[in-house]
């Protein structure tokens, strides 16, 4: 059973914005916390940014702060990664993950997407 999908992944140029979507289940939405991580080509995966289940607390990874913004609640049962001034450096795929608490930390994370791709252009 799919609990969660990533989605809005894409082609971009430097300096664009691209908007990502995480839907979840009901049950997912409600009781847990959901975060973004991406990996990179020959690189481990890493921390983009997390928001608790009530969508009061976010946390964001140095490198997006300020360019990224997670939300809930932007549609039904899903949550968002709005992404601006990209760089060739986000070139990555995202994917989308859920757990009990909202932290930096993969571990913390026991459901996992199947990521969608992000290419930025120079």
């Amino acid at each position: 059973q799919v609990q969660l999908v990533e989605s809005g992944g894409g082609l971009v140029q430097t300096g664009n914005s691209l908007r990502l979507f995480c839907t979840v289940s009901e049950e997912i939405f409600r009781d847990y916390a959901i975060a973004w991580f991406r990996q990179a080509a020959g690189k481990e995966r890493e921390f983009v940014a997390c928001i608790t289940r009530t969508g009061l607390s976010r946390d964001y990874a140095d490198s997006v702060k300020g360019r990224f913004t997670i939300s809930r609640g932007n549609g039904k049962n899903t949550v968002a990664l709005q992404m601006n001034t990209l760089k060739p450096d986000d070139t990555a795929v995202y994917f989308c993950a859920t757990g009990p608490l909202a932290s930096r930390y993969s571990a913390d994370y026991n459901t996992w997407g199947q990521g969608t791709q992000v290419t930025v252009a120079s």
